[in-house]
């Protein structure tokens, strides 16, 4: 056998061996892969998880598809289960969790979920055991006060503003707990949750005559038009930084850039996606989900545009632009 046959058969055996010690991993996304958050936290598996592990992803597209079609998803999604038989289940978001968990958590297979606004005991039966992951928790008090220190803000209004999807009442539901209203440092954040498109326009139209001196807008990506049609997020943030008179910030890294928002202290997909599969390699290695108590990424980053900081004169304050990353 010659040298380069030789070097050859190894590199098959060594792929071989590989690929049959490789654990195939079902990640069932609520979302799609087009959405930046997606993206990012896919980025996340696939750096830690993607070269030693076999990722099989399952697209539920609930931003996009009616709430009526979401059963029908589920269903698909535990088709694929069923058809390849994962030995771990990652979940993403919230939707995942509350259509899969209940399922899942009847059988042994190891489950770890990121994104998850809300107390995950509220999607699962009391006695699940093969259950672990990751939280979401906005920094919606923090970023509120880094809005306050950029425009100097101190009786004046923000105007909070998500659309009316799943996640958004999720994410919004520990901070608020019910009321639309949150006092943070004198600055009053005011909660509008909003489907429709019209009246989306109509709140970022008159947001500055109601009084608020700034937008954060959390999520944007389940707004309908009056005929009950999906609006494309990319359509609802373009018109969104076109129209507003007033600057507008984001919780979330994917709204921040030149034709978004001006940016703030944000939250990273990435981020989620490398705490679960940090998480994922520990089960793998033999950790049983219920010795890893659920874990919460609180860390965030400044992050601006610079084309939005200067068309509304923004003035970073010397303490966050040492700490921040420019988009533009």
């Amino acid at each position: 056998m010659g040298l380069l046959t030789k070097q050859l058969y190894c590199l098959l055996l060594l792929l071989y061996t590989l690929n049959t010690n490789a654990e195939n991993i079902l990640v069932i996304e609520s979302y799609h892969q087009e959405y930046p958050w997606d993206a990012s936290y896919i980025k996340g598996l696939k750096t830690i998880l993607g070269k030693q592990h076999l990722l099989d992803f399952f697209q539920m597209d609930t931003k996009r598809l009616p709430q009526s079609a979401f059963k029908k998803q589920s269903d698909a999604a535990w088709e694929r289960y069923l058809e390849t038989k994962p030995e771990l289940v990652i979940l993403g978001d919230d939707n995942a969790l509350k259509l899969l968990g209940p399922r899942l958590a009847k059988t042994n297979t190891p489950v770890v979920y990121l994104g998850i606004n809300r107390n995950p005991r509220d999607y699962l039966p009391t006695d699940s055991h093969n259950f672990t992951g990751v939280l979401e928790r906005p920094l919606f008090k923090r970023s509120i006060v880094t809005v306050s220190k950029i425009l100097q803000l101190n009786s004046k209004k923000i105007l909070v503003l998500f659309d009316s999807g799943t996640t958004s009442q999720s994410a919004v539901a520990e901070t608020f707990k019910g009321q639309t209203q949150l006092s943070v440092l004198g600055v009053e954040a005011e909660l509008s949750l909003v489907g429709d498109w019209n009246t989306w326009k109509n709140q970022i139209r008159g947001a500055a005559d109601n009084g608020y001196g700034a937008i954060i807008v959390g999520l944007y990506h389940t707004i309908r038009d009056a005929t009950g049609q999906h609006v494309a997020a990319s359509e609802v943030m373009e018109w969104t930084q076109v129209n507003t008179n007033i600057p507008i910030f984001g919780f979330w890294d994917f709204a921040v850039g030149a034709d978004k928002t001006a940016g703030g202290l944000v939250l990273s997909g990435e981020e989620q996606g490398r705490m679960a599969a940090t998480i994922t390699e520990r089960i793998l290695a033999g950790t049983p989900p219920r010795r890893i108590y659920p874990k919460v990424a609180k860390k965030g980053r400044y992050l601006f545009s610079r084309h939005q900081a200067e068309l509304f004169d923004l003035k970073i304050p010397e303490s966050i632009a040492v700490r921040s990353v420019w988009t533009d």
